[in-house]
């Protein structure tokens, strides 16, 4: 009974991880999707998030939950200006050219945070950080269980968005294929822009999440983000929003289950040695790979 009481433990645990994870990955398989772009400062983003958090409840002693009332504005805001000054005008180059773009806006974040609030880690503790909501002999943490119900609701109004309204047909439009949305006059430099302003958001939106679970630092944990983001749009299928979620939520649940049954010190290599044999058997992905549907 006991060691079914752990397993169940450990599978809710590893959902609402990974739940946030699938956040983190929809907000990069939506920008592929649609801009062709391999983002390298998604996981800074995620981290802008965490430190949002941070300042507001530091100034303010805003609950960092709160936060995203400034967090999802602000998120979508810097996005489509980040992609209106650094990315559009290089949007007809080499591939090679967004690769570095997006790797030079990362190095400007990473090191940016760090002037401001210098090397140390930084974390919001919270009054419910030990609460926790049972269920029968399984204990949720009250934490966990806030931060994936932010990602239910944060992936559940990008489907609604997505699929029933014009806006949202727009982009799944320009994904599947560019010149014959503009064909029927759908402006796509500004889908392109809104894209990256939702996947911004998006990933502040995790930061947020996250901010109570993990510590932040300026330039050590954005690049763990993005291969964690990475990992979760390849296992799941490049370009899908669907498969990005459950790619997310496989990985939440290797990293739990890798942790509670073999050794928790190396939770984060569990995820990545998953991913390559996953690569090794099955490179095209969990459920096959689709560039063209979001």
């Amino acid at each position: 009974m006991a060691e079914l009481v752990s397993l169940l433990q450990n599978l809710s645990n590893g959902l609402l991880i990974g739940g946030v994870y699938a956040m983190i990955g929809v907000g990069l398989t939506l920008i592929f999707g649609v801009m062709r772009t391999i983002n390298f400062a998604h996981g800074d983003f995620v981290v802008m998030g965490m430190y949002t958090a941070f300042v507001f409840n530091m100034i303010l002693g805003w609950d960092p939950y709160f936060s995203l009332l400034v967090a999802l504005p602000a998120g979508f805001l810097m996005g489509v200006l980040l992609e209106r000054v650094v990315l559009a005008p290089i949007v007809d180059k080499p591939h090679e050219t967004s690769l570095l773009a997006t790797l030079g806006i990362s190095l400007i974040i990473g090191n940016a945070l760090l002037l401001i609030f210098g090397g140390e880690s930084k974390s919001v503790h919270v009054d419910y950080a030990s609460m926790a909501l049972s269920l029968g002999e399984v204990k949720i943490s009250v934490i966990l269980l806030i931060a994936g119900g932010v990602t239910a609701l944060v992936i559940g109004g990008l489907y609604l968005l997505l699929h029933y309204t014009e806006f949202g047909r727009s982009i799944r439009a320009t994904a599947e294929n560019r010149l014959g949305a503009e064909l029927v006059g759908i402006n796509t430099r500004r889908i392109q822009g809104a894209v990256f302003g939702l996947g911004m958001m998006l990933a502040m939106t995790a930061g947020v999440a996250l901010i109570p679970l993990l510590f932040a630092t300026p330039t050590a944990t954005g690049p763990i983000l993005t291969l964690k983001a990475f990992v979760v749009i390849v296992l799941g299928g490049l370009g899908r929003v669907g498969a990005a979620v459950a790619g997310g939520l496989v990985l939440g649940m290797v990293e739990v289950m890798g942790a509670a049954y073999i050794a928790s010190a190396y939770r984060d290599a569990y995820g990545l040695l998953f991913f390559l044999i996953i690569l090794l058997f099955k490179p095209e992905g969990l459920f096959g790979r689709s560039v063209k549907r979001v």
